[in-house]
């Protein structure tokens, strides 16, 4: 009899459900949900305002996900639940919450609902960058031997970056808390009725290593004295490995998602990591491009290897028996995304709508009638900072060669083109520090939609590009995990190798290097690097200082608004 699992996806804006038939890796269906309140970024719903650079997200939204998805998928496919052996759940990392002892998040507290910091810190929220950076220069001082093992600097994307603000900002925000939880833990937690920390976010988003656990306690009282316990007070010392099955599905989660008490839920996972082995990837060498808002690059290795710029190594971070790299680019399919908002003339809107085209295919489809170097113009891919490998969230986009001709589609080209120079910059970086990169891989909706941009991959990296066979590539490797949760007796696997095998797919699709663009791209790149060293590692620090002024007058009108 035919068995199914479940993998659930939460992105930026939306959760996706699918349904995986164990024996044969087959996407059944899929079901999408968009968050109501998607990214409060200006303000909370109570319409209190927001600072410069927060991002926050509503934890009603991940339950509402679970029962507007998977209810459908059970229905429309008339699956009796009794065929679905495993759940496996990934998240945007690191996205993380404040809540009370039982996992009630804070902000379903009436007193909290008011306050930016009882909500869930999204993981592009950079408000704490101020705050990484003294984390950063204390490490450095104190020689902290974690340091090197994230190319020398954590962001503020990270966790500790996110609670140190709750702590100087809000204390009573943070003495309210009982714990501080990723909201992929905290979902599983909803679904089992049992907290579980998960070893990837763990070691790559919270500073955890497998065999030296966290930070001594004396580096926390360092950055503040009321940090000295954070661990043991805010956090747990009980880390899970991937691959394990983190509990059963309660009555209060079955009644939620129509599916049955005691169905296998895996730990949980992060986006990125969790799609390499959807794409069949169980070995060194290959680097996979999870492609969408923004990028993240994940890479296994046989050593742990230090390198700058680095997002972290961690054993056993991706893969059971290897060490998991992450690096990664903090804004790409929002780059495009921006544009397509601001800056295209409504004709481009009304030729793509006669031709039946959306605008970014209409877009893409101008650009690449372009020829390589065309348009006389670079950019830099930083519009939402740079996360690898210069680790600086203050960075900020540039477009230089623009003339009173330049049209909307070269400047599309060009930061299609921006975001290609910014994975070959990593790619360069793991070879450099010794972790070989042989092979590229690539998925995410922007891999499977955009041929083109794809293509620019190739040439610019003057790699072939393989792509992800599947659409959902993070919640194909949920489901894989979901159903290594429930084990070969239940009709799983017993190892995330095995059901890969099995459950993983890939395109026959590869992009294959153009020479002659090729060897454009190798003389536009070296400009790239120019700009990229020039901007990023301190020579003309003009992004930073424009950042400073900008976040002076938002200040003052707040205050003349009455918010603080």
């Amino acid at each position: 009899m035919t068995k199914y699992s479940i993998g659930i996806d939460y992105g930026t804006l939306s959760g996706r459900a699918v349904l995986v038939n164990v024996h044969t890796g087959e996407e059944v269906d899929s079901k999408v949900y968009d968050y109501p309140h998607q990214v409060m970024d200006e303000h909370l719903p109570s319409g209190r305002e927001l600072g410069h650079d927060w991002a926050l997200q509503h934890p009603q939204d991940y339950l509402d996900v679970l029962s507007n998805t998977i209810p459908r998928l059970l229905n429309d496919n008339n699956i009796n639940p009794n065929d679905v052996i495993g759940v496996g759940v990934d998240f945007t990392a690191c996205t993380v919450m404040p809540v009370m002892a039982d996992g009630t998040p804070l902000c379903f507290v009436e007193r909290y609902k008011d306050r930016p910091h009882a909500y869930v810190k999204l993981w592009k929220h950079h408000a704490a960058q101020d705050l990484a950076n003294e984390l950063n220069r204390i490490a450095e001082e104190s020689n902290e031997k974690w340091l090197p093992r994230y190319g020398g600097k954590i962001s503020s994307e990270w966790l500790f970056p996110k609670l140190w603000q709750i702590l100087k900002e809000d204390p009573e925000v943070y003495e309210g808390m009982d714990k501080f939880i990723e909201a992929t833990d905290w979902i599983t937690w909803q679904l089992t009725g049992v907290e579980t920390r998960n070893s990837c976010t763990a070691g790559y988003k919270a500073i955890w290593h497998k065999k030296d656990g966290y930070p001594d306690k004396s580096f926390f009282k360092s950055l503040d004295y009321r940090l000295e316990n954070v661990i043991d007070d805010k956090l747990s010392r009980d880390i899970v490995p991937l691959g394990q099955k983190a509990g059963e599905m309660t009555a209060f989660a079955s009644k939620l998602t129509g599916l049955n008490i005691g169905t296998a839920v895996s730990v949980a996972n992060v986006d990125a990591h969790v799609t390499v082995p959807a794409v069949k990837i169980y070995g060194p060498g290959k680097m996979l491009a999870i492609i969408g808002t923004s990028t993240c690059h994940v890479l296994l290795g046989e050593e742990e290897i230090e390198g700058p710029g680095m997002c972290g190594v961690v054993e056993d971070g991706i893969i059971p028996g290897y060490f998991g790299y992450e690096a990664g680019q903090s804004c790409v399919g929002d780059s495009f995304a921006w544009f397509v908002d601001n800056c295209v003339p409504e004709d481009y809107f009304k030729d793509a709508e006669k031709d039946k085209k959306a605008i970014h295919q209409y877009l893409s489809e101008k650009a690449e009638n372009l020829k390589v170097g065309e348009s006389g113009l670079i950019a830099l891919d930083w519009w939402n900072g740079n996360r690898s490998v210069l680790v600086d969230v203050d960075l900020t986009g540039v477009i230089l060669g623009m003339d009173i001709q330049t049209s909307p589609e070269e400047i599309y080209r060009a930061l299609i083109e921006s975001t290609a120079y910014g994975t070959r910059v990593i790619v360069e970086n793991f070879r450099e520090s010794g972790v070989p990169v042989d092979e590229f891989y690539a998925s995410g909706g922007i891999s499977q939609k955009n041929p083109f941009m794809m293509q620019v991959y190739a040439d610019v990296l003057n790699m072939p590009i393989h792509i992800a066979g599947s659409e959902h590539g993070p919640a194909l490797g949920a489901a894989i995990f979901g159903a290594v949760a429930a084990g070969k007796d239940k009709g799983g696997y017993d190892s995330v190798v095995e059901a890969s095998k099995v459950m993983g797919k890939l395109k026959d699709v590869v992009y294959i290097p153009n020479e002659e663009n090729v060897e454009i791209y190798n003389k536009l790149y070296n400009e790239y690097k120019k700009l990229h060293d020039y901007f990023g590692r301190g020579e003309n620090n003009v992004m930073k200082t424009l950042k400073e002024i900008k976040k002076g007058v938002v200040k003052e009108e707040l205050s003349l608004g009455g918010v603080e």
